[in-house]
């Protein structure tokens, strides 16, 4: 019952809903109401100045700080687990590759700065993104000056993914109800049930590889005869879809506030050390 309880966990099924929760189920959030062109600003901030500093006290604040806004976007588990997975591995490789090749724990130090440079860059950006739906994230990218094509090509990956999913199960379940499970009892069988597993999901990749290359040219057909082309150089329609951006006293609070913050971390830093 354990074991079958946490593939349930990490079925297809649920990472879908997770996604989809995390794109379109955010609305209420503190960073949801924020103007996409104001969460662009706030990534740029806190996706570039990491680089530049050194300090472990002042990259510790900072982290401190994106990982409050991260829970303020009510981020989904599956990304953060991601996220925690990718970087502890990442340092954990490092780290051992280090002392494997003749250096020792005097590398932990360099070895804690780079990742928290990595982990405020990257809550950064999932703060930011989570809080944007695909229709305002495209509309953000397109009030910024972005070519209409490439808006469009992010707005529909946003939309596509889930479709993706779903058809990467019915081809996985497809492979299993036509082929033999192997046993799983004692460790033989575990593994020989891990590599079968394994070898179902590679196979999936390219039916569905060809299959959303179906779909991918049904809808550009559907998108041409609906007159997607002309409508991408007519500006009543992108006056239409850029009307709902507003750069309000809320934006600028929370600008202000982020900076201030940044200020104070600096001023503690310097006025101590």
């Amino acid at each position: 019952m354990e074991e079958s309880g946490l593939l349930e966990k990490f079925s297809i099924e649920t990472i879908k809903n997770q996604i989809l929760k995390n794109a379109y189920g955010n609305h209420d959030t503190l960073i949801a109401r924020l103007d996409p062109r104001t969460l662009f600003i706030w990534y740029f901030f806190f996706g570039i100045i990491p680089w530049f500093i050194s300090d472990v006290l002042v990259l510790m604040g900072l982290f401190f700080f994106v990982a409050v806004m991260t829970k303020l976007a009510n981020t989904v588990p599956l990304i953060l687990f991601v996220f925690c997975i990718g970087i502890f591995s990442q340092t954990g490789f490092l780290l051992l590759f280090t002392l494997l090749f003749g250096g020792d724990l005097s590398s932990i130090i360099p070895l804690l700065t780079l990742t928290l440079k990595i982990s405020v860059v990257s809550l950064a950006a999932i703060c930011a993104f989570a809080g944007m739906d695909p229709d305002k994230l495209a509309n953000g990218l397109m009030a910024i000056g972005l070519p209409e094509n490439f808006v469009f090509s992010v707005s529909f990956a946003y939309r596509i993914l889930p479709i993706l999913m779903d058809e990467y199960q019915t081809i996985l379940l497809s492979y299993k109800l036509r082929g033999i499970r192997p046993s799983s009892q004692g460790i033989k069988g575990k593994y020989l049930n891990v590599v079968y597993q394994v070898k179902l999901m590679m196979k999936a990749f390219y039916p569905l590889m060809l299959n959303m290359a179906k779909r991918s040219r049904t809808t550009v057909e559907a998108l041409e005869i609906k007159g997607y082309q002309a409508s991408l150089k007519n500006k009543k329609v992108r006056q239409m879809k850029l009307r709902k951006l507003t750069f309000g006293r809320r934006d600028v609070w929370f600008l202000f506030g982020s900076i201030s913050y940044f200020m104070s971390v600096i001023g503690i830093h310097l006025f101590l050390f």
